[in-house]
């Protein structure tokens, strides 16, 4: 059972989201709607986990976001699933670039993940056990506006597959599930990956951020 702060600003979401959760047997101890009240919530009652929109009241634009941000700097070990109702890549590179590896588990979803109830929940699961995942839609548009990037351009059609896949989260064995190879062939296509965009093996979940970085262009 994971305690859950959640931050969501339509009723309507913030219900379903709530009567999901307390069937899935977690309990929120908090569903506020807005920014300041979740820092409140947050700091009231130390989470497991915190699930917020992106856009919150007062201004509608990127306040759960901020606030996400805030949070992961005052409770270093906090996790955070963000949800954004569209595919905004501008905050989920925001929230990688101003977030710091290995500070505990961090994702970002759209909403319509929610519908796929053990998708959302094995989603869940996994940020609260510190892992990064990231919606599969939101990676392939940054494989998209990176296909010019030079760490890139040094990967086969499969190392990208395989890129893609392993920044949502995924393990080795469901990876190769995915792509029907083998788990053999899935951990060496992530050796040349991490060895073509200069990456250490050896930093875990952390790995998904770098690739990320790299994916966004960012310097090494």
């Amino acid at each position: 059972m994971l305690r859950v702060v959640l931050a969501e600003d339509a009723v309507l979401l913030r219900a379903g989201l709530v009567e999901l959760l307390t069937r899935s047997g977690h309990e929120v101890v908090a569903a506020v709607g807005d920014a300041e009240q979740l820092v409140l919530a947050v700091d009231a009652s130390c989470p497991d986990i915190v699930i917020t929109d992106v856009r919150m009241p007062p201004g509608l634009r990127d306040e759960g976001l901020k606030a996400a941000l805030e949070l992961r700097a005052r409770h270093q070990r906090l996790p955070v699933l963000v949800l954004s109702q569209y595919v905004a890549t501008a905050y989920a590179t925001q929230l990688l670039s101003r977030d710091s590896a290995g500070r505990g588990g961090l994702g970002y979803l759209l909403k319509e993940r929610v519908g796929e109830v053990s998708q959302f929940m094995d989603t869940l699961r996994q940020v609260a056990e510190g892992q990064t995942v990231i919606d599969p839609e939101v990676v392939r548009v940054l494989l998209a506006q990176q296909t010019d990037s030079r760490p890139l351009n040094r990967l086969t059609p499969r190392e990208r597959e395989v890129l893609a896949l392993m920044a949502e989260g995924l393990n080795n064995q469901t990876i190769a599930q995915r792509l029907t190879v083998t788990e053999a062939s899935v951990v060496k296509h992530s050796g040349n990956i991490f060895m073509k965009l200069d990456l250490d093996p050896a930093e875990g979940n952390r790995r998904v951020l770098a690739v990320l970085a790299h994916l966004r262009g960012d310097p090494a």
